[in-house]
Formats: C-alpha cells, sequence, structure tokens
C-alpha cells in the first residue's frame, strides 16, 4: 500500500504538457480535435490522490475509441503503465506489459521515456528497446541533428569535500542534459540509457569508466559527441569544472572548457553549457540563453541533496529518493528539477 506524502497535486502541470505532447495532435472527423489529451490529463489527476484504480479506469476507456492514432495509443499506454505500477508491487509485471503494448504500436512513435516515468519502468523499456534493437532508434529519427551522451562527472576533490560531495557527479550529468537538450540542434542520450548500455555490456565494474569505454558506448547509443567532465573541491571557496567534449568517430578530444570559482556548481554547469556550444559552432538565440538559464540551484546543499536523491532513484528506492529531493526543493524553492523529481517520487514512496 502507498503512503500519501505530504504535498498535493504538483505533478499534473508536468504530466499535461507532457501527454500534450506525447499524443497526436491530427484532427477528429472534419473539425474536432482529439480529447485524449484532456481525457489523460483527468485520468493523471488520480495520481497524486493515490486513486489509481479510478485513473486507470479512465484512461483504459479511451482504448475504446476507434479513432486513435499511433501517438494516442501509445500515450494512453504510457499511463496505464505509470499507474499501474504505482499500484503495488504485485502489478509490476502488468506494468511491464503496457510497455511492451506500446512497443507493438512502434517503439520510435515517440520519443521514449518521458522525465515522468519511475526509473524501473525506464529501465524495462530499455530492456524492451534492446530486443527490438531500437535503443537508438530516437536519435535516428532526427536527420540533421547532432546526438550528445553525457556521463556522470568524476569528483577529484579531496579531504572532507571527497565524501561531503558524494554522488555530486551523477547531479551534474543530469544538470547538463537538462540544459543541452534544450537546445533544439542536439539530442540528449538520457543519462539512465547510458548506465543501463554499461551494465548490459559489464563495463562498469566500479568507479570512473575510462574514455576509450565510453566512446564505445557513444557508438552504441548513435552518439557523434561524448561529454566528460570533473570537479576538483579544495576548500569551501573555491572549485574548477573541467569538461571535455570527445568525437566518438575519431576519439579526438574537439572541445575543452574549465571554470574556477565558488562552489555554485549550477551555474557554473550553464556557464560551461553556453561555452561548450560555441566552441561546437551551436548558435544559441537570446531565447535559448534565457532558457538554459532558467532551473537549477545557487545552493551547494540542495545540489548535493538532488545528486543524493537520483543515486536512490537510480537504485528503485524511491523513499529516500523523494525524501532527498524534497530537502532539495525544501533549500530552494526554485529548483525545478527538484520539483519535477518529487512530483513523480512522491505518490511511490513507502
Amino acid at each position: 500500500m502507498r503512503m500519501r506524502v505530504a504535498g498535493s497535486r504538483f505533478l499534473l502541470p508536468v504530466l499535461v504538457v507532457v501527454v500534450g505532447l506525447a499524443v497526436s495532435s491530427a484532427f477528429v472527423g472534419a473539425q474536432e480535435q482529439s480529447t485524449v489529451p484532456e481525457g489523460l490529463a483527468e485520468a493523471l489527476l488520480s495520481y497524486n490522490d493515490l486513486e489509481f484504480e479510478k485513473g486507470i479506469s479512465l484512461a483504459a476507456g479511451l482504448l475504446e475509441r476507434d479513432d486513435l492514432s499511433a501517438q494516442d495509443s501509445v500515450a494512453i499506454f504510457e499511463v496505464l503503465s505509470i499507474l499501474t505500477y504505482a499500484k503495488g508491487e504485485e502489478y509490476f509485471k502488468e506494468s511491464i506489459g503496457y510497455l511492451t503494448k506500446i512497443s507493438h504500436v512502434g517503439p520510435c512513435v515517440v520519443h521514449l521515456p518521458h522525465d515522468i516515468w519511475p526509473q524501473e519502468l525506464r529501465d524495462n523499456w530499455y530492456d524492451i528497446l534492446k530486443i527490438n534493437e531500437s535503443l537508438t532508434c530516437a536519435e535516428e529519427s532526427r536527420p540533421g541533428v547532432k546526438t550528445i551522451a553525457i556521463m556522470e562527472f568524476d569528483n577529484f576533490s579531496i579531504g572532507k569535500y571527497q565524501e561531503e560531495l558524494g554522488p555530486i557527479g551523477k547531479g551534474l550529468a543530469d544538470f547538463f542534459e537538462h540544459d543541452f537538450g534544450k537546445i533544439s540542434s542536439m539530442t540528449v542520450v538520457e543519462r539512465d540509457k547510458i548506465a543501463y548500455v554499461l551494465k548490459e555490456i559489464e563495463l562498469q565494474k566500479s568507479g570512473a569508466v575510462e574514455k576509450s569505454t565510453a566512446v564505445r558506448v557513444g557508438k552504441i547509443l548513435g552518439a557523434q559527441y561524448m561529454v566528460f567532465g570533473s570537479i576538483t573541491q579544495l576548500d569551501s571557496k573555491q572549485t574548477r569544472m573541467v569538461v571535455r567534449v570527445v568525437s566518438v568517430e575519431t576519439s579526438e578530444i574537439i572541445a575543452s572548457v574549465d571554470k574556477e570559482g565558488k562552489p555554485e556548481y549550477s551555474k557554473l554547469e550553464k556557464e560551461l553549457v553556453e561555452q561548450l556550444a560555441e566552441l561546437l559552432d551551436i548558435q544559441l538565440s537570446d531565447d535559448i540563453k534565457k532558457l538554459i538559464q532558467e532551473g537549477g540551484t545557487e545552493s551547494l546543499d540542495a545540489t548535493t541533496f538532488y545528486a543524493r536523491g537520483l543515486e536512490y532513484m537510480d537504485r528503485y528506492d524511491y523513499k529516500h529518493a523523494y525524501e532527498y529531493f524534497k530537502k532539495a526543493y525544501d533549500l530552494d524553492s526554485s529548483f525545478v528539477e527538484a520539483k519535477q523529481k518529487m512530483e513523480v517520487y512522491q505518490p511511490l514512496a513507502i
């Protein structure tokens, strides 16, 4: 049984936006627009309210329509999988069954998984993509768009900062993924898809991954660029972040940037994203630059809490993941990424 955690309907705006993007915008008949997004939005209201059966019933009812596009069907199965998964472990196989149905419609109809998917569903979706030999289909469907994969950052800090910063490299890779994803001329390989491939080919035994190994993973995932980064914090006032971009085709470093300053890692990351874009001859409009500056946090503690939440999320320990995302958000209520992760894992906290 899922325990209701303090909070209300945070998740709905994120879900509605995603569902609106996932489903078809085609018209039903001559004039009437598809009402599938609205129907799924209503179904998803039940997620935070823990009324999973109600949401499942509403979503399943949409499958009875005879005017569904492939995108509509994918979105409905997506919602059914999330709601069924939320019911508990005994419904796991049923929730994965809906992902299999998506693959039958077409694993590459839309770019999945969305950010709203719990981590275990995401990893099982990668299993399905692998079986269908479709791990790179979403990237290949956008000709002319460069694909970039971002490795977890190394933490070369010394003394207490090595331990205090913990899995901050995971958080920084996540920040870079978010911000590079705002550039329309780039497709970003999901951080967890990289981890999935590393695990599948048993290359990530422990510790840092060698460049040659990462480049091999990049080739498997159809990436043109691999991003490697590191941080080195020596005291409470100063840190250094180094980021390099490697061509997957040649294994050569084609761009390198570094920056020193206060340990405001999100701020440093955003500055380096813009510098890397310039070095890669990617033109950023003023609107994109403004978009990149949105989100993140200036709080070091919020950053480390968020990274710790990602660590627990990757282990499917949703209770602790939620707690750390909430700690990050409580420290900085403008930390959008922490809020979004809270919204996904709030109903799954046991």
